[in-house]
């Protein structure tokens, strides 16, 4: 009959450090107390001390280990599921890592609906996360062409390439070409001074006549520059601008300015070209590390307990498969390992299948699906309710 050198002896003294496969949870005090009376518990399930176990406590300790371990992944699965997408393209929390179990939540945004939202608002220049920026280019007279990227993004930006958005080449403002050949007196002047109307013709219509004679003479300015002169324009193509009509010597020196981005600021805050340089992308590198033992509470250490022992009665069961039957004096004795194997196995996917059944039934979707039944209820039950009768 083959001797087993190994076989379970109840623990003594204190665990230490190390004992593990790979030691992640050795330095939790709450783990390390934890790992000798679930080792015994274990044994006591498989039968010691009436029935001698071919198992180390070795072997208990990493099949609690493994379990935790277990656990964890799970977890991490469950909170990768539900925040990933707060998290993408984040590099700012990679350094320290998340940890589940601990104090260290996700704080819940409006989601990636949020970030594109900022993208459209950015190409409309309604908002958005680049900074708009201003240059303007000095008018020569009779030269209608001018290269911004050479002018302004080589001396400003480093010659970065420029995405122009606006250009500020409008004729000048109506209102300062009314003329009225009654001023009116000295102090009517200061009056419209007072008003904001000292830059233009002091004219008394501002203040006598009605908003809609104003109107209509700035229409008719607008509309007579259209139809009799050249109009003010631009076209822009490859950041070289061309104005319209032709700068008179008189302009020289007169400035016409625009809004633009750097190209490189907009594909820096792009969350795919964040995550390449080190920020979350996909499930690989959201910053989860393993659990914190001492910080599951008392549903998840039985959960890890009986897993544990799903754990070691499956390898009890394979070494014991080893050696099916032993021969003594007259008879023989059939060991049970296919046995505790089949049963190790079951109750594994069982207690995984409670689990992930857990796990989803607290999700962020079915929180909302239960919140909506919640609000159809409640909605019903007003429903019915009667309606205050009004006495006047």
């Amino acid at each position: 009959m083959p001797k087993l050198d190994y076989a379970y002896s109840d623990p003594s003294g204190s665990f230490i450090s190390g004992q593990t496969p790979y030691g992640t949870y050795d330095a939790d005090s709450t783990f390390q107390t934890d790992i000798q009376s679930v080792t015994k518990w274990v044994a006591k399930r498989l039968g010691y001390p009436v029935l001698q176990l071919e198992i180390p406590s070795g072997s208990i300790y990493a099949c609690f280990e493994e379990a935790i371990s277990e656990y964890s992944q799970h977890i991490n699965n469950y909170n990768i599921k539900n925040w990933m997408w707060e998290q993408y393209g984040e590099k700012s929390r990679i350094s320290g890592s998340l940890s589940t179990g601990s104090l260290d939540p996700v704080v819940p945004t409006h989601g990636p609906s949020i970030t594109l939202s900022e993208k459209y608002g950015q190409a409309v220049n309604m908002g958005g996360n680049v900074d708009l920026k201003k240059g303007y280019i000095t008018l020569s007279g009779s030269k209608q062409d001018y290269d911004l990227q050479t002018l302004w993004a080589s001396v400003s930006e480093s010659n970065k390439r420029i995405e122009v958005q606006r250009v500020f080449n409008h004729a000048p403002s109506s209102i300062t070409r009314f003329y009225d050949p009654y001023a009116g007196s000295f102090d009517q002047r200061q009056l419209l001074d007072a008003f904001g109307f000292g830059n233009v013709s002091p004219a008394i219509s501002f203040v006598l006549k009605p908003i809609s004679y104003d109107l209509a003479r700035a229409n008719a300015i607008e509309t007579s520059d259209l139809v009799r002169k050249s109009a003010y324009s631009f076209e822009i193509h490859n950041n070289n601008l061309r104005i319209f009509p032709n700068p008179l010597s008189s302009d020289s020196g007169e400035k016409i300015w625009f809004e633009y981005y750097v190209k490189d600021d907009i594909r820096n805050t792009n969350h795919v070209s964040a995550s390449m340089q080190g920020g979350v992308s996909d499930p690989s590198n959201v910053p989860y590390k393993f659990i914190t033992y001492s910080s599951i509470n008392a549903p998840g250490r039985q959960w890890i307990r009986k897993f544990t022992a799903a754990l070691s009665k499956e390898l009890l069961g394979i070494i014991r498969s080893k050696y099916s039957a032993l021969p003594i004096p007259d008879a023989e004795v059939t060991l049970d390992g296919e046995g505790l194997k089949a049963e190790g196995r079951e109750e594994k996917v069982q207690l995984l299948e409670e689990l992930k059944e857990f796990l989803e039934s607290v999700s962020l979707t079915e929180k909302l699906k239960a919140e909506a039944e919640e609000a159809n209820a409640q909605r019903e039950v007003l429903a019915k309710a009667p309606l205050p009768i009004y006495i006047g």
